[in-house]
């Protein structure tokens, strides 16, 4: 089972490049059924866009801030995602208790996968190596 890092789900939003092809592909190798995002993905898109729109001056900013928004809502309600549980809220007290030291978006998100003993599919390796027992694999390259 995995969990798309929210950069693996930005490369699949924007639909093109190489990376895109290539994380497609592995994703084609595998049960849809497989597949998860988290909650914490959505809590970090949805905070991005929000600052953009914040900062949009002009008409066509603010729009194409709420379609980033609806679009975002779309892949959500076709996914399946995962809550930031009990569980994951466990796990996150423990790695921050042990010193581990990521983004706390980052860290809610290892927290969730090794709950539910889930790789984390992310480019972000730097980070999520930091956690222990965590499996993660990138799929763009």
């Amino acid at each position: 089972m995995f969990i798309l890092d929210t950069d693996h789900l930005g490369i699949l939003q924007r639909q093109s490049g190489t990376e895109c092809s290539t994380l497609r592909d592995r994703i084609g190798e595998h049960r849809q059924s497989d597949m998860f995002v988290s909650i914490v993905s959505f809590h970090e898109q949805l905070n991005g866009w929000q600052a953009y729109l914040k900062r949009a001056k002009t008409p066509g900013a603010v729009i194409a801030a709420y379609a980033r928004f609806q679009r975002i809502l779309l892949d959500f309600s076709s996914a399946q995602v995962l809550p930031f549980d009990e569980a994951a809220s466990g796990k996150f007290g423990d790695l921050r208790s042990a010193g581990v030291r990521i983004g706390t978006m980052d860290l809610r998100i290892a927290a969730t996968a090794l709950s539910r003993q889930f790789t984390v599919l992310t480019r972000n390796t730097i980070d999520f190596e930091k956690v222990p027992g965590l499996s993660i694999e990138d799929w763009t390259r």
